[in-house]
């Protein structure tokens, strides 16, 4: 209806990002944020996507894998990526096999055992136990002792200084990779071969995060409280009733734990902004260096930020965020 002064491209030329005219086949495609060029690749833990006029071209990977991750006072993000925090001083079933009607017969069961770690009633985890039939792995204090043996399955350990890693191969089942940074940070990545039903803590990675609160009674629960208390190891151990907020039992170290915490919101971590969502590892880390009040606090804050670097490396981004003076590598 009126005229606008301005230039255009050619008939069969697009603008790219640089605001040059381009053919169709040079076209960028766009994600997270970020520009890439014609055949440049990005993956997923299921996908490889390809750049192709513009667009995305994605081929499904022909072993898929996902990571549920159990980091600082509780903090939980499900195979299908559900995030919840829960505060309980007992054993939790974190992943289970076995969870069908039809096959209840498991071939793992992961365990996380919780202990209080500050007055303000958070707890923290600290011993990890894997059962493989009759072969037991403990992870407790900083180390990890086997017992046991099962000539089913085949696993290889791995130590550097920062984590202890498992990788764990149930023939036919499952292929698993168990990573624990020796405190309270454990990553359990899963690729099947099997479409055995999963369950515990971690949800029923079903690819659908909805139904992650299912219970042992196989309903979903209508809150993360009546969910956690489901998957107790020990039914003598008491309820959860309420998730505590230590920085509002322990106010003068919030403004510490914003300052420490930072750093995931600055420059250090810019390249990673646009591929992970930061502000719920902020959250967490403010939570758990309000809540590490009896000692080990830098541990508690240097811990949550590391689950961010993790998530950024998954990307393809490697952060060098340690110094000698912060969260420095013993």
């Amino acid at each position: 209806t009126k005229c606008e002064s301005g230039c255009v491209c050619a008939d069969g030329l697009y603008e790219n990002l640089d605001g040059r005219c381009v053919p169709a086949e040079e076209c960028p495609c766009e994600y997270g944020g970020l520009a890439y060029g014609r055949g440049e690749h990005i993956q997923t833990e299921c996908e490889i996507c390809t750049c192709t006029k513009g667009k995305w071209k994605c081929v499904q990977k022909t072993r898929c894998s996902s990571t549920c991750n159990l980091y600082g006072e509780g903090h939980i993000t499900t195979f299908d990526g559900q995030r919840f925090v829960f505060d309980g001083n007992c054993e939790y079933i974190l992943a289970t096999d076995g969870c069908s009607v039809n096959r209840p017969i498991s071939s793992f069961k992961i365990v996380t055992e919780n202990v209080i770690c500050g007055k303000s009633g958070v707890t923290c985890s600290r011993s990890i136990s894997i059962y493989l039939g009759n072969l037991t792995i403990i992870l407790r204090d900083e180390t990890f002792a086997i017992s046991g043996g099962n000539p089913g399955i085949r696993y290889k350990v791995k130590k550097n200084a920062l984590h202890l890693t498992f990788d764990i191969i149930i023939p036919g089942k499952y292929n698993m990779t168990l990573i624990w940074n020796k405190h309270m940070n454990f990553f359990i990545k899963i690729s099947r071969e099997t479409q055995e039903t999963i369950c515990g803590l971690c949800g029923n990675y079903n690819g659908n995060m909805k139904d992650d609160f299912e219970t042992r009674s196989k309903y979903v629960a209508s809150n993360e409280l009546e969910f956690v208390n489901s998957w107790k190891e020990n039914p003598l151990c008491g309820d959860v009733y309420f998730v505590v907020d230590p920085c509002s039992k322990n106010p003068y170290r919030k403004a510490w734990a914003e300052k420490t915490c930072s750093i995931i919101n600055s420059h250090v971590f810019s390249a990673c902004h646009n591929k992970v969502n930061r502000m719920p590892y902020y959250e967490a880390c403010v939570r758990d260096s309000c809540g590490c009040d009896v000692g080990g606090d830098c541990q508690c804050m240097c811990d949550a930020i590391a689950v961010y670097a993790m998530a950024c490396l998954e990307k393809g981004i490697c952060i060098d965020w340690r110094t000698p003076e912060f969260c420095r590598e013993f």
